[in-house]
């Protein structure tokens, strides 16, 4: 077990997984209840739902990425709960990853 005590298992890589989790539900479900034929967006090619939120989550990544490389992860608040929890920047490249989500999801 200790050839793994390095990965960082906390609260925000919890919702990562939940929320990555329930993304694909949401997406099987609609995929069945909603067929889909692919459309064309402002990229011009035909894409599905599933290129889509392909495209998003590379996004997701390379906005975390990036983030990481100019501004840290510096707590930015610190919650009165406990001994005092501290929420890191990078809940601000998660806000902007899930407006660029959103976009890619209504023009692409």
């Amino acid at each position: 077990m200790e050839h793994i005590a390095w990965m960082a298992w906390t609260l925000p890589t919890a919702i990562f997984f939940v929320m990555l989790a329930s993304t694909l539900g949401v997406m099987m479900w609609l995929a069945v209840a909603y067929p889909e034929a692919e459309r064309v967006g402002v990229l011009r090619i035909p894409t599905t739902r599933g290129d889509r939120l392909f495209i998003s989550l590379v996004l997701a990544a390379v906005i975390h990425l990036l983030w990481i490389a100019f501004f840290g992860t510096d707590p930015i608040a610190t919650l009165p709960i406990g001994e005092g929890v501290e929420i890191s920047s990078l809940w601000l490249a998660t806000l902007i990853s899930l407006l660029a989500a959103v976009a890619i999801f209504r023009t692409v």
